[in-house]
C-alpha cells in the first residue's frame, strides 16, 4: 500500500514531462510536413494562363522595358 505513494506522485509528474515534451515538439515543428514540398516541386506550373496562347511568352510584373521576349 506504501508503494501508491511514490507511484502516483511520479505517474502525475510523468504524464507533465511527457505534454511538456509534445508542447515542445508541436512548438518546434518537429510535425511539419515533410512530403508536401517533395510533392510540389512536381507539380507542373509552365502550363499557360487561361486565355493565353500555348506559343506565348507569360507577362512578368515590371514595364514593357524590362521584359525580354524570346520567340
Amino acid at each position: 500500500m506504501e508503494i501508491l505513494y511514490l507511484i502516483i506522485p511520479l505517474s502525475v509528474f510523468l504524464v507533465f514531462l511527457i505534454g511538456v515534451v509534445f508542447w515542445w515538439s508541436v512548438r518546434s515543428g518537429q510535425f511539419d510536413d515533410l512530403e508536401g514540398p517533395g510533392y510540389r516541386i512536381l507539380m507542373d506550373d509552365d502550363l499557360p494562363q487561361a486565355g493565353q496562347p500555348a506559343g506565348e511568352p507569360r507577362e512578368v510584373a515590371g514595364s514593357e522595358d524590362d521584359l525580354t521576349h524570346v520567340k
